[in-house]
C-alpha cells in the first residue's frame, strides 16, 4: 500500500511539469503587455521598460520557464504582478471557499444521484426510469452558468428569498449564500452520478449471485443494500471522486456567476490581468488538489473492494 502511494505522489512531478510547460507557454505566448496591464495606459515607454525589465519579461520565455521551476522547486510560487502579493498566501486565502463549495455540492450530488440511479435500475423502463433519465441527460448537457443565472433570476430577482451573490458572513448567511451556487454545481454532478449508478446497477442485477440471494428467500431490501449496491460500489466512487475533484478546480464559471471569492474566480481574474504567477500558482495548487483526491478515491477502493486490498498488499 505505501508503495503504490509513494509511486501515486512521484507521479504528480511529471503533471505538474506538464500543466506548468503548457500553461506558461500559453499565456507568454499570447496577446497583451502584463507591463502595460499593471501601469496602465498613460505609463510611459521608459517605465513600461523598466517594469518588463523588473518582472524579467525581457529573457528568453525558455529562460523566464527555467527561472519559474527553479524557485517551485524551493516553494516559491513568485509574487503576484497586479497586487505585488505572494501568490501562495492568496490561492491559500481562497482554497477554503471553494472547498466549502465543492463539499456542499458534492452532498447535494450523492443526495439526489445514488437514490435516483438505485431507483431507476430496479424499475427499468418503467414511467419512473425514462424521466428519471431524461431529467439526468438534461442535468448532463445544461451549462452549469446558464442554470446559476436561471435561479438567480427565479429566487433572487423575483422571489427574492436568496442572496443572488457573494460569500455570506455567519452560519445563517453562510448557508443562504451556498443554496443556488451548490446546487447549479451539484445539478449536473448529480445527473452524471445517477447514470453512472443506474449501469453500475443493472451489470450487477444480472449476476448470478443476485439470482442466488433470490432464492434463498432474502428480502429485497436486504438485496438491494447488501449485495448489489456494495458491488456496484467501485464505478459509483470513480464517478463521485472524478466530479469532487472536478468541482475543486471547475467551477470558475459558477463562482464567476455568484461572486464566490474562490480559487476559480481568483484564476478568471488572474488571466484577464494576464498575471502569469497568479495563474500558474492555482493551475498548479488545483492539480495537486486533483491528483490527491484521485489518490484518495484509489485507497477507498480497497476498503470496498477486498480483491483491489490483496493487490495492494502483494505491491
Amino acid at each position: 500500500m505505501y508503495k503504490y502511494i509513494f509511486r501515486r505522489v512521484l507521479m504528480l512531478i511529471p503533471v505538474i511539469i506538464g500543466v506548468t510547460f503548457i500553461v506558461f507557454f500559453i499565456l507568454n505566448l499570447s496577446p497583451g503587455d502584463p507591463a502595460a496591464i499593471i501601469l496602465g495606459d498613460q505609463a510611459t515607454a521608459e517605465a513600461l521598460e523598466m517594469k518588463r525589465e523588473e518582472l524579467g519579461l525581457n529573457d528568453p520565455i525558455f529562460v523566464r520557464y527555467g527561472n519559474y521551476m527553479v524557485n517551485l522547486v524551493h516553494g516559491d510560487l513568485g509574487t503576484s504582478y497586479r497586487n505585488n502579493l505572494d501568490v501562495w498566501d492568496q490561492v491559500i486565502q481562497r482554497f477554503p471557499n471553494t472547498f466549502i463549495l465543492a463539499v456542499i455540492s458534492t452532498l447535494i450530488a450523492l443526495l439526489i444521484g445514488i437514490p435516483t440511479g438505485i431507483t431507476s435500475a430496479l424499475k427499468q423502463y418503467s414511467m419512473m426510469d425514462n424521466i428519471s433519465m431524461i431529467i439526468a441527460l438534461i442535468g448532463v448537457s445544461m451549462p452549469v452558468f446558464w442554470l446559476g443565472l436561471m435561479l438567480v433570476i427565479f429566487f433572487s430577482l423575483n422571489l427574492k428569498i436568496l442572496p443572488s451573490q457573494g460569500m455570506g458572513v455567519g452560519f445563517i448567511p453562510l448557508i443562504k449564500s451556498l443554496i443556488l451556487p451548490s446546487f447549479s454545481l451539484g445539478a449536473m454532478s448529480a445527473a452524471v452520478i445517477a447514470r453512472m449508478t443506474r449501469s453500475s446497477m443493472l451489470d450487477v442485477t444480472r449476476q448470478d449471485y443476485i439470482s442466488t440471494a433470490r432464492a434463498k428467500g432474502l428480502s429485497e431490501k436486504i438485496i438491494t443494500n447488501h449485495h448489489m449496491l456494495k458491488n456496484a460500489m467501485i464505478p459509483i466512487i470513480t464517478a463521485v471522486g472524478l466530479q469532487f475533484g472536478t468541482l475543486l478546480g471547475g467551477s470558475m464559471l459558477t463562482e464567476t456567476v455568484f461572486s464566490w471569492p474562490g480559487v476559480g474566480r481568483l484564476m478568471i481574474d488572474s488571466i484577464k490581468s494576464k498575471d502569469i504567477p497568479l495563474v500558474l500558482g492555482s493551475v498548479i495548487f488545483l492539480a495537486i488538489m486533483f491528483t490527491v483526491v484521485n489518490l484518495i478515491v484509489d485507497i477507498v477502493y480497497a476498503f470496498v473492494d477486498p480483491r483491489i486490498k490483496s493487490q495492494y498488499k502483494r505491491k
